[in-house]
């Protein structure tokens, strides 16, 4: 494990590390701004070997875009094709809605990055510290979460084109300008569609990601404060020690204590709630793409199910067991067909449902 986290740290040389505000950002932000760069979408490397990478990145995905919006305007006629399509198109306009909002708002997620480095954010016991440890683990542990369960979808979708009966399909549709169902072509085409795949899929999850950490880390920050308002006597008492509490409700240099104390931690919360309005504007419209996205995609979902449950109960009742199953290849065929009233359907929706899953967690 210590080899892998090296050489993890090697390939993610991000300056977005370099550029952090403190300690507290740094723990809460490091392993969502190393994914950010080795996806090819951080905005503060600018190397050239780095923006040659970035770039080639973005073609790559545009070209898949496009590759898939050609499949899906020639197959229009079709509609059980066209949906399924469209199905994935969306997922990713949605993800590039919100992530377009980001880097518009990047001075807002920067400036919530940094907020634990604030004056006013107590961290000075070992139960706020531990508080702080606490939010950090869940937030490293949703972010694998998220990735593992996308990286099993996105194993599903890679095995199912290799084990059917299709030639030459791939795991995603999309139109590319050249035949490439011939033996040295297909290999290409398969690989390199499968690598710009990975890509567009693991865009979609990084911005999960990157919501999911600053959710966590100003949840982090509520709860300290919360602990501080209770704890706010305590803390004061430490430097008036040997004088009872009722005594130093009269005593004018605790009284300055307290007020000061309490001044600190209103401004704590006064900049948390700025920061969560703040926030909150800038999720109104990549909320409100999710929403419709998410209603789109069970839709869809629901009638590919329908569908798919029509034509299991359409084969079973066409009359095979008349014999007509003796003729050679008629029983491998309509077991293929069964399978695929099953399985296929499972394989093809399984991004959208880890996608919706993830969304309505995150409403």
């Amino acid at each position: 494990m210590a080899l892998l986290a090296s050489l993890w740290r090697r390939l993610t040389p991000t300056k977005a590390l370099e550029d952090s505000s403190g300690k507290l950002e740094t723990a809460f932000f490091e392993s969502v701004y190393r994914v950010i760069y080795i996806t090819g979408w951080s905005n503060t490397d600018h190397g050239i070997g780095y923006q040659l990478y970035s770039n080639w990145v973005k073609l790559m995905m545009t070209l898949f875009g496009v590759g898939e919006t050609w499949y899906l305007v020639s197959s229009y006629h079709l509609l059980d094709i066209f949906i399924e399509q469209l199905n994935v198109m969306v997922i990713q306009w949605a993800a590039l809605v919100r992530f377009k909002s980001m880097r518009v708002h990047k001075h807002i997620y920067k400036k919530l990055a940094a907020s634990m480095e604030s004056s006013n954010f107590d961290t000075s016991t070992p139960v706020r510290m531990a508080l702080v440890e606490y939010w950090r683990l869940r937030s490293e542990k949703y972010l694998k979460v998220i990735y593992l369960l996308g990286t099993c979808t996105l194993t599903m979708w890679f095995v199912y084109p290799l084990i059917d009966d299709v030639e030459c399909n791939l795991m995603v549709a999309v139109r590319l300008p050249l035949d490439f169902c011939t033996p040295i072509r297909y290999p290409v085409a398969f690989l390199t569609t499968m690598i710009a795949f990975i890509y567009v899929a693991y865009f979609v999850m990084t911005n999960d990601v990157i919501m999911q950490a600053h959710l966590m880390h100003l949840l982090c920050q509520y709860d300290v404060l919360i602990d501080c308002f209770e704890k706010i006597v305590a803390d004061c008492e430490k430097d008036f020690r040997g004088i009872s509490r009722d005594k130093l409700n009269h005593n004018e240099d605790f009284r300055t204590t307290y007020f000061r104390r309490l001044g600190y931690l209103v401004d704590q919360h006064k900049l948390l709630l700025h920061l969560t309005m703040e926030l909150r504007k800038t999720l109104s419209a990549p909320m409100l793409a999710q929403v419709m996205a998410s209603g789109m995609q069970i839709c869809f979902a629901g009638f590919q199910v329908t569908m798919s449950v029509k034509i299991g109960e359409a084969l079973y009742c066409s009359g095979w067991e008349r014999g007509l199953t003796t003729i050679p290849g008629v029983r491998r065929r309509v077991l293929l067909v069964a399978m695929r009233a099953n399985k296929p359907l499972l394989v093809k929706t399984s991004y959208t449902a880890l996608t919706v899953l993830l969304r309505l967690r995150h409403d």
